[in-house]
């Protein structure tokens, strides 16, 4: 699968990996079975705790009170894209999460709109959703475009060590304290690397200048070194020191 080019603020092209059609209905049906398992769960909570066969559809509490039961299945997406930073509990399930096209973190906004687009993209047969998905180069369904995202993979395609993992020399000492480097994911390493060795490749300053800063921004410091370069070289070299232990 080709790479998505996510374009920064700074016009800087980062590289990721789009989710699969296959990945995507894979965390879909993740989630279903958890909603269809929390709806198990409010049916044998009703049977223990009301007597389910004298529920009235025209009383108004009993109405008000299934309507209420209902509410996290119809936000469930919205909600857990929005507190979990684009991931539902499917989606961190299968390594897949939801980020904006020009390089933002995407927000409530972004996740409403894909929220709302669900009604055409899923309720009405998945038939608008897949066509759209098959159809786009970055597998994005009609929610995607409406909000400006996509869904990519934190699985790399490669083999960890074609990724994360470099030579350390045995009497290598860390600059940065252990708390400090776990700060960055697997994941975070693997597009820090593969973009900053392309950068250097390219000798594209852009790219470098973006990793940098984002690196010290996660990191809450000022940069030690005389250059963004060295900077990145001795985080992927501590992170490989801590990891490898």
């Amino acid at each position: 699968m080709s790479n998505l080019h996510i374009n920064t603020t700074q016009n800087v092209k980062l590289f990721f990996t789009p989710a699969s059609i296959g990945e995507r209905i894979l965390a879909y049906g993740a989630d279903l079975l958890i909603k269809i398992a929390y709806g198990i769960i409010v049916y044998i909570l009703f049977l223990l705790v009301f007597d389910i066969e004298n529920f009235d559809g025209e009383n108004p509490f009993s109405i008000i009170l299934i309507l209420l039961f209902m509410l996290p299945i119809m936000f469930y997406t919205l909600m857990f894209e929005t507190f979990m930073d684009g991931q539902t509990l499917g989606k961190r399930l299968v390594k897949i999460k939801v980020v904006k096209i020009d390089g933002y973190q995407a927000g409530f906004f972004e996740f409403l709109i894909r929220w709302i687009f669900s009604i055409i993209d899923i309720q009405m047969g998945y038939v608008p959703g897949v066509i759209s998905m098959v159809s786009t180069p970055n597998t994005q369904r009609l929610g995607d475009l409406a909000a400006g995202t996509a869904v990519i993979t934190e699985k790399s395609k490669y083999n960890i060590s074609h990724t994360i993992l470099m030579e350390v020399e045995d009497e290598y000492k860390p600059h940065f304290a252990q708390n400090q480097i776990m700060l960055f994911s697997d994941n975070d390493i693997r597009i820090i690397k593969e973009n900053s060795e392309l950068a250097f490749r390219q000798a594209n300053y852009q790219i470098i200048d973006h990793l940098a800063r984002k690196i010290v921004a996660v990191m809450g410091i000022q940069s030690p070194f005389r250059s963004d370069r060295q900077l990145i070289e001795v985080l992927l070299k501590d992170y490989n020191y801590y990891t490898g232990k």
